[in-house]
């Protein structure tokens, strides 16, 4: 079993997001997950704007007929509204305080959940459990300043010997904690990266 604790004591969240493209402003959430050692989330939203071209390549989303699908499967949807209250919930089932863990939070995923979340009226709620971001990307080259890629990809093909499907939310987190596990950064690394 993987350890979800950090040598301070936090409940070690690993989540991802998916989203309609790459602008932090505007993109909306299609996929959000977390792992916490055995536990895990996942859930998708219709979104209300069109996914772009580069991220329906990527992530192999699409909207056809009213429906969310992934790799041409339909998928359950729920509201964002809905979709974030779950993972509110989710949160507080965890022993608190809790670090929110993703490969380049600062850039992409902290803009976007805060984003949501104050767009659906749960930013009270979030900052009521008190959780911070950590960036496995920032972490990453803080512990291992001569990697050539930071990518989550190539990181986990350096460190763990192995290919998964990438750009699924579930997945990245599953490979996310499994890399983190393997690196054991210090609790002062853990908080230069912590945003």
């Amino acid at each position: 079993m993987q350890s979800n604790k950090t040598s301070g004591g936090k409940t070690v969240v690993f989540f991802d997001l998916e989203a309609t493209g790459l602008e932090t402003w505007r993109c909306e959430i299609i996929q959000l997950a977390a792992i916490s050692g055995e536990r895990t989330f996942n859930v998708y939203t219709m979104p209300k704007i069109a996914i772009d071209r580069g991220a329906a390549e990527v992530t192999g989303f699409s909207v056809r007929d009213g429906a969310l699908l992934l790799q041409g499967t339909a998928v359950p949807t729920v509201t964002l509204t809905e979709a974030l209250t779950s993972f509110l919930d989710f949160l507080q089932s965890l022993e608190q305080p809790v670090l929110l863990v993703a490969h380049g939070a600062r850039r992409f995923d902290q803009p976007v959940l805060d984003r949501a979340l104050l767009k659906c009226s749960l930013t009270r709620q979030f900052q009521q459990l008190g959780s911070r971001y950590l960036d496995t990307f920032l972490l990453s080259k803080a512990l291992y300043p001569s990697i050539r890629s930071y990518s989550q990809v190539n990181l986990v093909r350096h460190f763990l010997g192995k290919i998964y499907n990438a750009h699924n939310a579930l997945e990245d987190v599953r490979a996310l904690q499994e890399l983190y596990s393997c690196w054991d950064p210090s609790e002062g690394t853990l908080n230069r990266c912590t945003l």
